[in-house]
Order: C-alpha cells, then sequence, then structure tokens
C-alpha cells in the first residue's frame, strides 16, 4: 500500500464530513461563483504592483452537529507576477481552504453559551496552494482549535484560536532555496471571520471578511527567521439581485479591501534590509453569483 505524506493523509480525513453519508446530510447550504479585481496586489521580493483577476468557488453548508466550509481561488496576475519560463504570461494561482466545525453545544445537546458567546467548536481543516512561477510553491497546511461564536441579531461573528503546521516548496535552487522543501515550526493562528447583513432603505446589504493573525513559524528556505503576518480581506456588498430582479441573495456587487503585512511571513532578506512586496494594500471590486 502507498504511504501518503503527513499532510495528505491529515487533508484526507479531515475532508471526510463533506464527503460523508446521510447521517452528515446537509440541513442547509450555500454556494456561489466570486470575482475580485484589483492593480494593487503585491508579491514578495517583487517591486511592481500588480493586476490580478480572481475567480472563486465558495461552498458552505450546516447539518445536525455543526458545519463546513469550502473555497478554491483561481489567482490570474499580469505579466509582472510572471509565470515560470515565460515573463510575458502571469502566473496562475489555485488556493484551496477548508474548514469544518464540530458544535460542543450540539454534540452535547447542552447550552454551553456564557457572556457574548453563544456556542463553542472544534475547528479543524486545511490549506492547499500551487502556483507556476518560478518560486513554485506548493503550500500544505493543517489547523486546530477552538471557534468562539458570538450571539448577533443576524449573520455571525466567530473567533478561531488555532495550532497550524505547514509544509511548503521552493524550486529558486542555491542560493537562494538551499533547501527546496521546508516543514516549518508550528504556529499560533488567530482568524475572525463575519458576516453581518443589514438593510439600508429597500436595499439589502452585508459586510463580510475575515482578519488572521499568523505567527512566526521558523526559518525560511535561506534560514532567514519568518515574522507574524496580519491578513485582512473584507467587503461592502448589495444584493443587486434583490433590487433590479425580485430574486433574493442571487447577485451580489460591492467593493472591499485587502490588507496583508508580512506577506506569507516575509520580512527581512539575508543582508538585514526589508524585503519589496510584503505589504499589500488593494481596493477591490467584488461580485458573487449564488445558486
Amino acid at each position: 500500500m502507498k504511504h501518503l505524506h503527513p499532510a495528505r493523509w491529515a487533508c484526507a480525513l479531515l475532508a471526510a464530513p463533506i464527503l460523508s453519508t446521510p447521517a452528515l446530510a446537509a440541513d442547509w447550504s450555500d454556494t456561489f461563483l466570486g470575482y475580485r479585481f484589483s492593480t494593487q496586489y503585491t508579491e514578495p521580493m517583487n517591486d511592481r504592483t500588480i493586476q490580478k483577476h480572481i475567480l472563486s468557488l465558495t461552498h458552505v453548508n450546516g447539518y445536525s452537529l455543526g458545519q463546513n466550509f469550502f473555497n478554491l481561488d483561481i489567482l490570474q496576475s499580469d505579466r509582472y507576477d510572471p509565470s515560470n519560463g515565460n515573463g510575458s504570461n502571469g502566473a496562475t494561482e489555485f488556493y484551496a481552504t477548508y474548514r469544518h466545525q464540530l458544535s460542543m453545544g450540539k454534540v452535547f445537546d447542552k447550552d454551553i453559551s456564557f457572556g457574548p458567546i453563544k456556542d463553542v467548536a472544534v475547528t479543524a481543516g486545511f490549506d492547499l496552494n500551487t502556483k507556476n512561477t518560478a518560486f513554485a510553491p506548493r503550500k500544505r497546511l493543517l489547523v486546530l482549535g477552538p471557534t468562539f461564536k458570538f450571539d448577533v441579531p443576524r449573520g455571525f461573528v466567530d473567533l478561531s484560536l488555532m495550532v497550524g503546521k505547514e509544509w511548503n516548496h521552493c524550486g529558486l535552487g542555491a542560493p537562494a532555496c538551499p533547501n527546496s522543501r521546508s516543514s516549518f515550526h508550528t504556529q499560533f493562528l488567530a482568524s475572525l471571520n463575519w458576516n453581518l447583513p443589514f438593510d439600508v432603505g429597500s436595499v439589502p446589504l452585508k459586510f463580510q471578511g475575515f482578519a488572521n493573525y499568523a505567527g512566526p513559524k521558523g526559518d525560511d528556505y535561506a534560514g532567514i527567521s519568518t515574522k507574524s503576518e496580519v491578513l485582512v480581506r473584507t467587503s461592502l456588498m448589495a444584493d443587486v439581485g434583490k433590487v433590479a430582479f425580485d430574486k433574493k441573495n442571487t447577485l451580489w456587487v460591492g467593493i472591499g479591501y485587502e490588507y496583508w503585512y508580512n506577506k506569507f511571513g516575509n520580512r527581512y532578506m539575508a543582508d538585514g534590509r526589508v524585503k519589496p512586496g510584503i505589504k499589500t494594500s488593494a481596493p477591490t471590486v467584488q461580485v458573487e453569483w449564488h445558486f
């Protein structure tokens, strides 16, 4: 029998709730295609701003004991973030995220609310990515920890405090990457996620997004210490489908913003200078089509 890399084995195990049988049949679900665009993205060691078109497929569902979240982003860069071996073509990246929440209140059939918290869940999941640049990243991240679910009138606010373990790859070779593969140190992760619907007159709106903090994860491929990173991605969306076609929660259009500090944990080069491209401040336009 072929042995699986630990990350692949764990990913298969964590994906089981999404693929399992009627015992975990969904009570509710939402699936949508998304699009976002900005001309102000950045990449580490690149001093140019980059235009990206980003398509996404997102699915979320809830069942008797918890819920599942899956998202796949397909990111297409312009020529200032070139693909490997072809400087005239922009790189393409695939980034997948899966999270499963197991509600402790539902598992034990007990009210465990306290203060502003209505429930506590155990969250497990993974991130996977690949990108056809010379760097050739292949991120494999596993996460596990508690999620505190806040009691809000509409929508949700969740705070997850997790540990993460990342494996990745660098294809640049020595001296930039003496070690092409790296198993990073276990790190602390905090993730605040929210979706807050409200109305302005007859127009349904929602304020949504997440704010992630990732602690240092040891040395990078060149033996340089990684630093804490912060990623915030948020948007204000209007239910255009409801206003224009009287079809609620079908077509949402809005504006967003992405802030990324010390991207991927990068900060300093070997000579002590700050790397270019490690800070993103990007206004975005966004569309969602729910079906």
